[in-house]
């Protein structure tokens, strides 16, 4: 019998959520789509945290004035420094976690290799590796580049990807339902699912309010090797994901 061949195509994220991870959960290669245009005040660059009760924004510096059009592949960081600030930054944050003696070490060695990377896309794939690693996650991980793009639209660009790669089910973010056509997916031999992010538990966070919307830093460092247990799609199977 042959196995069928999950995909996800993801733009490249900074230390994204833990619903972005439990994507990578869910299949068996991620691609990371940074052919994509940049977008500035987006989660390209930037991701937050918790400090003193209150979110905090951790921001990638980046060239991007007036390279409107620029994809997320060339941006390059614009000032040296960050990746200390950053830490620095974790370290006032997750100094008291209950996991940090854990966790800390082998993120102050990502933070300094990042620092030696001049690309936003080398560093946003360092930490998704890494990261997901410390998650005991082992997809096969590729960026989109490495498909010719012959397709104009972008579903067809998708569907081109998921046949380059020999993909048969084909994960999306819910927020691609708003343009995916579903209906070239289909006739493309690609079965389409959509993540599905409601009803994530949760766990004692250093703020008032729970807030999800976070860097997955924040669950590792709270919930130590149990943030596993917090990808829906680990929790059970396929309860991720749902039909279109």
């Amino acid at each position: 019998m042959t196995k069928t061949k999950t995909i996800a195509i993801l733009q490249s994220n900074y230390i994204p959520w833990k619903g972005y991870f439990d994507i990578i959960a869910a299949v068996d290669e991620f691609m990371i789509f940074d052919e994509a245009q940049f977008t500035r005040r987006d989660w390209r660059n930037r991701n937050r945290i918790i400090i003193d009760g209150r979110l905090h924004w951790l921001t990638i510096p980046v060239s991007s004035k007036g390279r409107f059009n620029a994809p997320i592949a060339e941006m390059e960081v614009s000032e040296s420094g960050w990746a200390e600030k950053h830490w620095r930054s974790i370290q006032h944050a997750y100094g008291k976690a209950p996991f940090f003696s854990l966790y800390g070490p082998p993120l102050e060695k990502l933070y300094e290799q990042a620092a030696t990377l001049p690309l936003l896309t080398e560093i946003n794939e360092l930490f998704l590796r890494r990261i997901s690693t410390m998650l005991d996650l082992a997809p096969e991980f590729q960026r989109t580049s490495q498909i010719p793009r012959q397709a104009q639209s972008p579903t067809g660009r998708l569907v081109e990807i998921c046949a380059g790669r020999k993909a048969d089910v084909y994960v999306s973010g819910p927020a691609a339902r708003d343009y995916i056509q579903s209906a070239e997916f289909a006739a493309a031999g690609v079965k389409l699912r959509y993540a599905n992010y409601a009803g994530y538990p949760t766990y004692q966070q250093a703020s008032e309010s729970f807030e999800h919307g976070v860097s997955i830093v924040d669950t590792l460092m709270h919930c130590g090797p149990q943030a596993r247990g917090h990808l829906k799609s680990i929790q059970r199977p396929n309860g991720l994901l749902s039909d279109p």
